[in-house]
């Protein structure tokens, strides 16, 4: 068996054979320059040959010490590779992996990018949980959190930007024939809203004032939803004026089934974060669903209906 000062020796030999010389091979390798003459010279007694030629003026490989060299760069490259490959079996995604992701984009947009990861990586499993209860990851054991709005401060949560939720005021073309376009926010109490409502309460509508701070305009509607497909299905079919999501009605938008409304008034966006549990090194299985999706959603997410 080839002993570990055997192999440090001929480390430090084929460093001195690259480097032209001892000095340039320590400084390499942090040893001292005797340090590295000391391990070539016992590597040369054990061969029992000379493998440089040194003179005060010259530092060169001798034949045998080519010979020598040429299969030690092979060998250590042969090493270095064989060291790759396992740590990268190591690192490849394993193991149980779970997510929990906003109901409506989460399967529209990210349930297509962890099924794709499944695909690639099979000894990953995926408990995915879709609801917009905003739950502690740490506390219920979750790897990975898909959330849509401001953060709350916690230095236990490591998150990564994804992108901006951005909304647009919207309706049917068939509705804007028959009743009109509205020309300012304050006309939007003479239409037919569509809202979003819960337990009895409709949320407001949010814009941005003119020095660009979020503003909540209180809206009423006859249809209110608790659930923004609902919301988008009832615009289509010409019952009133919503506000939805650019990832929700992109394709609507392009296929002219639905028409802006007020498109020159600003909305306030809600910032997209990929949420884990802070630790020491960002898990395997956890880093290849937040690269992918910093891949697909930045810098231009595929949703932008101007795209």
């Amino acid at each position: 068996m080839i002993s570990t000062e055997h192999l440090s020796g001929i480390t430090a030999f084929v460093q001195a054979a690259d480097a032209g010389g001892f000095t340039l091979a320590a400084e390499r390798l942090g040893l001292s320059k005797s340090g590295i003459a000391k391990s070539v010279a016992r590597l040369e007694d054990r061969l029992g040959v000379r493998l440089f030629n040194r003179t005060t003026r010259r530092f060169a490989l001798t034949t045998e010490g080519q010979s020598f060299y040429e299969t030690c760069v092979r060998v250590l490259a042969d090493l270095e590779n064989a060291e790759a490959a396992l740590n990268a079996h190591r690192l490849q995604p394993r193991g149980r992996l779970r997510v929990d992701l906003p109901v409506v984009f989460g399967r529209r947009w990210v349930l297509p990018v962890l099924l794709d990861i499944g695909e690639h990586y099979p000894e990953l499993s995926q408990e995915v949980s879709l609801t917009d209860r905003r739950i502690d990851p740490i506390d219920e054991g979750i790897d990975l959190v898909i959330r849509i709005g401001d953060l709350d401060d916690s230095s236990m949560l490591v998150a990564r930007r994804l992108g901006v939720q951005q909304s647009v005021l919207c309706a049917s073309p068939d509705y804007l024939d028959r009743h009109g376009r509205p020309t300012s926010l304050d006309d939007l109490g003479a239409h037919a809203c569509i809202v979003f409502g819960r337990s009895g309460q409709s949320l407001p509508w949010w814009f941005l004032d003119g020095k660009g701070a979020p503003m909540a305009k209180p809206v009423s509607g006859r249809l209110s939803f608790n659930h923004s497909d609902a919301i988008c299905d009832a615009a289509l079919a010409g019952q009133g004026i919503a506000l939805l999501s650019t990832w929700l009605i992109a394709d609507h938008l392009r296929g002219g089934r639905l028409a802006r409304v007020l498109p020159a008034v600003p909305t306030r966006g809600f910032p997209i974060h990929a949420l884990w549990p802070q630790t020491r090194q960002m898990s395997p299985k956890v880093r290849v669903v937040v690269d992918e999706l910093v891949n697909r959603f930045l810098p231009d997410p595929p949703w932008d209906p101007d795209r």
